[in-house]
């Protein structure tokens, strides 16, 4: 009797056996061209790569590092490391070369999987603090045919190696795949470091299976359904909801031409779920009510007749109350005039369910797009979890939570309010850190549990409300709580308005908040209304920009209870950036180093002044940059 898969890569093997007719696996755009690969052919590049690495001593529990955009070649690459009983350790692709050297390093990583010169390039520049790494095996060739260098090795040579291993033991492949486990370490999933150097994450091939199936159970996947390869495989949520499907319920994947195409190649799919992040998700609803301002009279009409009924429904809908018939027929026409093309235009013709992860949508966004008739759950967990631990059930959604406990997942909050999960997606630890594992992960008579550090409570429907990080819920001097991440969720529901950052403390009486633009946005509402400005420095400092978004915060204020309402505000002469340290390469706010640099304009806000002075890096229109110095204006609201 064929035991049961326990390994990704064992699953896969079970896909190919049952697709042998010539279904499709994947599909990649290139040239404006849809390719198309069987389960045959990704068997045969799986197979033949993963050779090429035996036959360069690749051994089982190597690691490899991988860096590139997603695309068939690194799925194949990534399958073929699993296939050996090795372990993926997966790059941010804009990671800079010190964030690469510490991760590359830290995991004991033999070699390392990069797509194109760019990144070959960056390695070779760190290649001395990484001495570990044997071989640097690259997808793309081009710009890289004159490179001379035998660290260097091209995808297709390592493929080439592999048909002469299979040539001399034709077996090898289907026996290493045998010997897979359940708890054989699968991933090195690093976390995004928002305190500190990124720990990695142990994630076993049990866990992806686990999880995948977990979420199956709530949302099924089919083998005709289409999923769309655009999260990086440095985040835990394409794994669990991208390959680790794709192998287990044979779902065709499909890799984008490139990151610039997203949105025009998921139009022409039309997929049956998609999982954006906060931030995508956000930028999304930026672009329909920016466009929706920016139409012609009768669809700005259409929206704004159409609008209230969509939000109508879905509250009843939603709400477990019978939509009448007058509204049911205004919806209906609503749908066919204005929600169907918008949803057309975003490519969610076919969608059964969206997905949010990562840090949490507003619960203005998610009505947003319940309005339009988008199925938006919310996911909550995080990497050590493997990928979600609650998830909205339809006809169960709340706008303010973030779903129930998916099947099989305990979760408990403990007396101090920090939330915390249990269950079978739970990872084995920290990868060379002792000291963070056993801080983070608890046994007693009930389980193992990972301590998530989010506060947190459950409700009487057994919804999950995510609040804040524990550290980062704030005391005012008057002993009132709130949340900063909440109002900066709130916030962000505006198309001109970025990013944020709320403050408060125990010495504070009150909020204030650094607030970043969106250039895109408000130059555009600048421009069709004639208002000059010449950097985003100049623009964010115009008087009608400052009234805008202070009509969006005198809003959002109405909604907070009063202490967690802004008192004052700045908009910033920056913009929060990655590659500064101000935040992580997922954009969670570094909290900590934004207040120390900003102290000086955030002390300002409290001591009640109007405006303080401020140097800054600024970019031209036309792409120059330089040195400006302004006044930063401080914003006070009743």
């Amino acid at each position: 009797m064929t035991p049961s898969p326990q390994t990704l890569p064992q699953h896969f093997l079970v896909r190919v056996g049952q697709y042998a007719d010539g279904k499709v696996a994947l599909r990649q755009k290139e040239y404006g061209i849809w390719r198309e690969f069987t389960w045959q052919e990704s068997y045969e590049q799986v197979r033949d790569f993963a050779l090429g690495l035996l036959a360069l001593g690749f051994g089982r529990g190597d690691r490899v590092a991988t860096i590139g955009d997603n695309d068939r070649q690194y799925l194949w690459g990534y399958l073929g490391v699993l296939c050996l009983g090795g372990v993926q350790v997966g790059l941010f692709t804009d990671a800079n070369a010190n964030e690469a050297a510490y991760i590359i390093d830290h995991s004991d990583a033999r070699f390392v999987l990069a797509q194109d010169q760019e990144q070959c390039d960056k390695l070779l520049d760190i290649r001395e603090q990484i001495p570990q790494v044997e071989r640097v095996i690259y997808w793309d060739e081009r710009g890289l045919w004159n490179y001379d260098d035998p660290w260097l090795i091209s995808y297709v040579d390592v493929q080439a190696l592999g048909r002469e291993l299979l040539a001399q033991e034709p077996e090898r492949f289907e026996r290493e795949v045998a010997l897979g486990k359940g708890d054989d370490l699968a991933l090195l999933c690093y976390t995004s470091g928002t305190t500190g150097l990124p720990k990695g994450a142990m994630i076993a091939q049990f866990n992806l299976v686990e999880s995948s199936q977990i979420f199956a159970a709530v949302d099924p996947r089919l083998d005709t359904d289409n999923h769309i390869s655009l999260l990086p495989l440095g985040w835990i949520a394409e794994h669990v909801l991208g390959v680790a499907p794709h192998v287990i319920y044979g779902l065709v994947i499909n890799f984008p031409e490139a990151p610039e195409t997203v949105r025009e190649n998921v139009r022409e799919l039309a997929p049956q779920s998609i999982l954006y992040n906060s931030r995508l998700w956000d930028a999304l609803l930026g672009s329909v009510q920016v466009r929706m301002n920016e139409a012609n009279w009768l669809n700005r009409q259409l929206y704004r007749w159409f609008l209230p009924v969509g939000y109508g429904r879905a509250e009843r809908s939603l709400a477990g109350q019978t939509v009448g018939p007058g509204l049911r027929t205004a919806y209906a026409l609503g749908d066919l005039l204005l929600f169907q093309p918008l949803r057309d235009k975003l490519g969610f013709t076919n969608l059964r369910a969206a997905y949010t992860g990562g840090a949490a949508l507003s619960p203005d966004a998610m009505r947003f797009f319940h309005a339009l008739g988008i199925n938006l759950k919310q996911i909550y967990g995080s990497t050590e979890v493997t990928g979600g631990a609650t998830i909205h059930r339809d006809g169960e959604i709340k706008f303010a939570s973030v779903g129930r406990p998916a099947p099989g997942i305990p979760i408990r909050i403990s007396a101090e309010g920090e939330i915390q999960i249990g269950g079978p997606t739970v990872f084995q630890g920290y990868y060379k850190n002792s000291q963070a594992t056993a801080a983070a992960l608890l046994e007693d008579e009930e389980g193992r549990w990972f301590c998530t550090g989010d506060a947190g409570y459950i409700d009487e429907d057994g919804h999950l409300i995510y609040l804040d990080r524990v550290k980062d819920m704030l005391t005012l001097s008057n002993g009132e709580r709130f949340s900063p991440q909440f109002i900066e969720g709130r916030l962000k529901f505006s198309p001109y308005i970025r990013d944020v950052m709320a403050v408060g403390g125990e010495s504070r009486a009150f909020v204030t908040a650094l607030v970043i633009i969106d250039y895109d946005n408000v130059s555009n509402w600048a421009e069709r209304r004639a208002i000059p400005y010449t950097t985003f420095t100049d623009l964010s400092q115009r008087q009608p920009v400052i009234d805008l978004v202070r009509a969006a915060v005198e809003g959002v204020n109405e909604s907070l209870p009063p202490a967690g309402r802004v008192r004052r505000f700045v908009l910033m002469h920056k913009e929060f950036d990655a590659d500064e340290a101000e935040m992580t390469r997922s954009r969670k706010l570094r909290r900590g180093f934004l207040q120390e640099r900003y102290g000086e304009i955030i002390e300002a806000m409290y001591r009640g002044e109007e405006k303080i002075h401020v140097a800054a890096q600024v970019r031209y229109q036309d792409g120059s940059e330089g040195m400006s110095e302004t006044d930063v204006r401080i914003v006070s609201l009743n």
